[in-house]
């Protein structure tokens, strides 16, 4: 009896790591990359290595105006992940609500704000969908017990990858479990990048609402405390 109750617990996960939250913050994070770049002057939110390879070409030809217009997001995505963290270790024991519905809150906030700002604050909206994702990307790092992330592909296509490899090495279903996983979030995050580009580009700055809105599922899903994996 003791045996079956143990199993039973190690297969519950808390629901902020739930395959299911984990669908609407990869489809948000695909959804806020493609919104920055198409409405925003060409700027990512979440892929800071495409920025880097960006400002370094334009230092290198001296367009230091656009040096800036990549520099800030980036920094604005370090001091996401800083204030996300801090969060953290101040309210980890919080009891009314969990330190992570109340990051999704902040950033559900900061993102629904930016909806409103016209394109002459296009570097200021940028700068704060950097942070926004930033807080977001650090607050979720696992899904069903693996690490992730969920603005984000190239971490989740090797671990992927390696999981998909190992299983047809040993046949473990357990290792093509994991890939099903990383590759599904993939997929809904390419998702979210392909509505979000095609409803930015059609309709304009207000769509980052969208993203609010996904954001918003994955906060009430929360409320759940756990989840069968």
């Amino acid at each position: 009896m003791k045996l079956e109750s143990s199993s039973i617990k190690k297969a519950d996960i808390q629901m902020s790591e739930a395959f299911v939250t984990s669908v609407f913050l990869a489809l948000s994070g695909g959804f806020q990359d493609a919104y920055t770049y198409f409405t925003r002057q060409e700027v990512f939110s979440n892929a800071q290595t495409g920025n880097i390879v960006l400002m370094s070409t334009h230092l290198m030809m001296g367009e230091w105006l656009d040096v800036l217009r990549y520099l800030f997001p980036l920094l604005a995505f370090a001091g996401g992940v800083f204030f996300a963290e801090r969060i953290h270790m101040l309210f980890k024991y919080a009891k009314r609500l969990h330190w992570r519905q109340g990051v999704l809150l902040m950033e559900i906030v900061i993102l629904f704000a930016v909806g409103f700002m016209p394109k002459h604050l296009d570097l200021l909206a940028t700068v704060l969908v950097s942070f926004a994702c930033a807080m977001q990307v650090q607050t979720f790092r696992k899904v069903s017990g693996y690490s992730y992330a969920s603005t984000m592909c190239i971490g989740n296509l090797r671990s992927g990858t390696e999981a998909f490899t190992g299983y047809l090495q040993t046949h473990d279903t357990e290792k093509l479990k994991k890939a099903l996983y990383y590759f599904g979030i993939i997929l809904f995050f390419g998702l979210g990048a392909g509505i979000g580009g095609n409803l930015s580009i059609r309709f304009g700055y207000h769509m980052i609402w969208v993203s609010s809105g996904l954001l918003l599922i994955s906060f009430l899903l929360m409320f759940v405390e756990k989840m069968d994996r």
